[in-house]
């Protein structure tokens, strides 16, 4: 393809279409530069004056790099691959750096092969991570286990290694930083290794860094994303559903240090990915609250592809990939055309590639629930002023532990592990959101996906776990009657339907929820999905109990 691409650059021949009289935002020089854009087959051959075979009128509109989310865990929208890359890529996204994590940690290399073989349908560039903490903790009961030796064997997978770009976010921090032969095993397989370090600072830090994790994206301050970029590290900014970091950490990135920041969504919803999308909402938010518009395109395109080693994306240039945004505005307010590999493949906000018709093999990834019938006497616990309540915050995944005199205003909340007939049921009581009357459940849970529910009363608990069935989801039951579910059948986690269907469901869930919990917003959900995450500070709750995380052991009495 060279030959073809050196004379077609040349213009001795006629490249397959030009981009005509549009503004370049060129990354490499921080400028506009008003340009003919040529393309051939799937790269960029020229800027300058080209004929075209086929040519697009573009004049005064802003000719902008396809932009990349430095790390998502696709299954955090509910959707699977081939359509989070449907509903994305209208919104200008035209690479990912996926963490497949939870559907690994439900099943395992499977989980892995299916995520790459519905990825590889899509127009887009996915990107994979193999995930290094496959259960999270060594406390947590996942479905799978993968070792340094199975991590190692998914790296030397001659069907899978093109898609694999590095080691996924490292949350084993005490593994690191006390030299655990197995996490130090892992490390040593990649030098691209994604971080996950909340509140680490110091030596602590230092130490961390130097087990080669060069990123992170727990940043909750700008002076701790400062001292991470002082120590080396490149700060992915992360803008999700249940987290979102832009606002403060935006005061950290300056024109002497904007090239080791980038952004990332982490877990979105669908319902604002339809709305908002993904990197197109960073770029947007982050100009409006005063970067500069170059500087944040750059912190969505050329910056994530030099961390990721992705030669050829991230500018519109020669010899990289046509992937290139038409829009009206710096702040990609109304994106007119979006190209991928120098294909159209998105217009007016319109998706062009239809996908439904491409059907992935789901076989190892259903029916991942395995659990006998839960009664209400398994999930009662009396309440003991002794033990913490564990206590949530709005728009936070950090929880803290707190102590109270009576039940008054508690939840009470429960995981039960569901890979492998363990019986496994840890209890407690939450504060910080109200139920009354029911209770919901659900097997989205980070990051073993066991089942999380919380109710006001045991027997609607048990209503709610029961109707899951095999196939898992998310169910919310009012006084014993189940008034809405939502099944997740690949992996417990992901809906097959197109995505403006998942939301619709999803809507009608948080409806649901609101019936027994008048006051709520998405916190509910949120809470049960992030409550068992033994690595975000500072109480959570395993399906074997209570777990202090700054003590990262069980709490004891």
């Amino acid at each position: 393809m060279k030959p073809r691409r050196i004379k077609a650059a040349l213009g001795e021949t006629k490249p397959d279409l030009v981009l005509k009289g549009g503004y370049v935002v060129d990354v490499f020089n921080h400028r506009l530069l008003k340009t003919d854009v040529a393309i051939d087959g799937t790269h960029i051959v020229g800027l300058g004056e080209y004929d075209g075979k086929e040519e697009v009128d573009v004049t005064g509109k802003f000719l902008i790099p396809g932009l990349i989310d430095a790390h998502v865990h696709i299954e955090s929208s509910l959707l699977i691959p081939s359509e989070y890359a449907r509903t994305v890529v209208p919104h200008g996204t035209t690479t990912i750096i996926a963490d497949p994590h939870e559907i690994v940690n439900v099943c395992g290399k499977a989980g892995l092969e299916y995520m790459i073989d519905d990825g590889t349908i899509t127009p887009m560039n996915m990107c994979f991570m193999v995930p290094s903490c496959v259960p999270a903790t060594p406390f947590d009961h996942a479905g799978c286990v993968l070792d340094a030796k199975a991590v190692k064997e998914l790296f030397s997978d001659f069907n899978y290694g093109a898609k694999l770009t590095g080691l996924g976010e490292m949350m084993n921090y005490p593994g690191v930083v006390g030299c655990a032969d197995d996490v130090l095993k892992k490390l040593d397989i990649t030098p691209i290794i994604d971080g996950h370090a909340p509140g680490i600072e110091g030596k602590g830090l230092n130490a961390y860094i130097c087990g080669g994790i060069i990123t992170d994206h727990e940043c909750d301050t700008a002076e701790n994303a400062l001292e991470k970029v002082s120590k080396g590290m490149f700060i992915l900014i992360r803008e999700g559903t249940g987290t979102k970091n832009l606002e403060e950490l935006i005061k950290a990135v300056t024109p002497f240090n904007a090239d080791r920041f980038a952004f990332c969504t982490d877990d979105k919803h669908a319902d604002e990915i339809l709305e908002h999308g993904t990197i197109r909402n960073c770029v947007r938010k982050a100009v409006k609250l005063g970067l500069d518009p170059i500087t944040a395109i750059k912190m969505a395109s050329i910056n994530p592809a030099r961390v990721y080693g992705l030669a050829g994306r991230g500018a519109v240039a020669p010899n990289y990939y046509a992937d290139v945004i038409v829009a009206d505005s710096f702040t990609l307010d109304n994106i007119e055309m979006v190209f991928f590999n120098g294909k159209l493949v998105a217009k007016d906000g319109k998706n062009l590639v239809e996908l439904r018709d491409k059907k992935t093999d789901t076989k190892n990834v259903t029916d991942t629930v395995h659990l006998d019938k839960i009664t209400p006497d398994m999930l009662f616990e009396k309440f003991d002023p002794s033990k913490p309540v564990i206590l949530m915050h709005e728009g936070s995944l950090v929880t803290e532990g707190v102590y109270r005199e009576n039940a008054d205003g508690l939840v009470m909340v429960a995981n039960i592990e569901r890979h492998h007939h363990t019986g496994n049921i840890g209890k407690a009581y939450a504060a910080g959101f109200e139920i009354k009357g029911g209770a919901v459940a659900q097997t989205i849970g980070h990051d073993s996906h066991n089942i999380t529910v919380a109710g006001d009363n045991a027997e609607d608990m048990a209503a709610a776990v029961n109707a899951l069935g095999s196939s898992g989801g998310i169910a919310v039951v009012k006084n014993g009657e189940v008034i809405k579910y939502m099944p997740l059948p690949i992996g417990g986690i992901m809906t097959d339907k197109p995505a403006e269907e998942a939301a619709a469901e999803f809507d009608k869930i948080n409806d649901a929820i609101k019936r027994i919990s008048p006051n709520a917003s998405n916190s509910i959900f949120m809470v049960l999905c992030f409550i068992s995450l033994l690595v975000i500070p500072h109480l959570k709750l395993s399906d074997k109990g209570l777990f202090d995380v700054d003590k990262f052991d069980y709490f004891k009495n």
